[in-house]
């Protein structure tokens, strides 16, 4: 594979990527999107809809409710970033995407990354897309990036799922002992929001509310290319909106 150097590799024809809401669309006092989406992940206030890539499960059921058409999913991969609050998708707007670490961070790990990957909960997708990007096909190690068994090893962790409550321990004991500095990357819908669990009393509605977050990868679950460039655009190796 020659991604990020040349294209990206085709995606499936079913793939849903960042969704696009056009405001000129929305008549006044609608909310059949918002209603229809099994999360909550949309927000219709003050006739401005806002769409939460945090919370988003990237079904079809808001695009397929709405009379209007205002609401469609594009094939635009390119979905992390570095804050929550950059997931609040607004009508007519373009997302923030990720910006690098900062200049130390990035002499330090820019060249070797070694990630602990945690699953806290998850129902496997969002860590079947995780470990495939280790295979020869998506070959990840080429941008010195490593998973390791021990956090003792690691630069950072990667948290999949809700955090349940029999994995809070687990999540914070593997931080702990992580050397510092070290980065947390949370990969799914789950690990950001809660997910199709939000307010569940036996989850944590995700790691953000233990643990300080540097990057977040919303999908349910993310595909590997949209994880990939998660990566990269950490590392400082894409900037921009268009990937160079």
């Amino acid at each position: 594979m020659v991604y990020p150097d040349g294209p990206p590799p085709p995606l499936p024809a079913h793939f849903r990527g960042v969704p696009r809401i056009d405001p000129t669309r929305c008549p006044d006092g609608c909310r059949v999107c918002a209603d229809a989406c099994p999360t909550n992940a949309i927000t219709v206030a003050g006739g401005t809809v806002s769409l939460d890539l945090g919370r988003c499960i990237f079904c079809p059921e808001c695009e397929s409710a709405c009379p209007e058409g205002a609401i469609t999913f594009t094939d635009d991969y390119r979905l992390a970033t570095r804050t929550r609050v950059d997931l609040q998708l607004l009508a007519g707007e373009e997302q923030k995407l990720a910006d690098a670490l900062d200049a130390r961070l990035r002499r330090l790990f820019g060249r070797s990354l070694k990630l602990r990957v945690v699953s806290a909960g998850d129902c496997n997708g969002c860590a079947s897309d995780v470990n495939v990007l280790g295979t020869i096909g998506w070959d990840i190690g080429r941008f010195g990036i490593q998973y390791v068994a021990s956090p003792r090893h690691a630069d950072g962790m990667i948290v999949m799922g809700p955090v349940t409550e029999n994995m809070r321990l687990a999540v914070r004991k593997t931080y702990d002992a992580i050397p510092a500095p070290k980065i947390v990357i949370a990969v799914g819908a789950c690990a950001i929001s809660g997910g199709i669990y939000a307010g569940h009393p036996e989850q944590q509605d995700g790691v953000a509310g233990m643990l300080p977050v540097d990057l977040f990868i919303p999908g349910c679950p993310p595909h590997p290319l949209t994880i990939l460039d998660g990566f990269l655009r950490l590392l400082g190796r894409i900037e921009g909106v268009g990937g160079t």
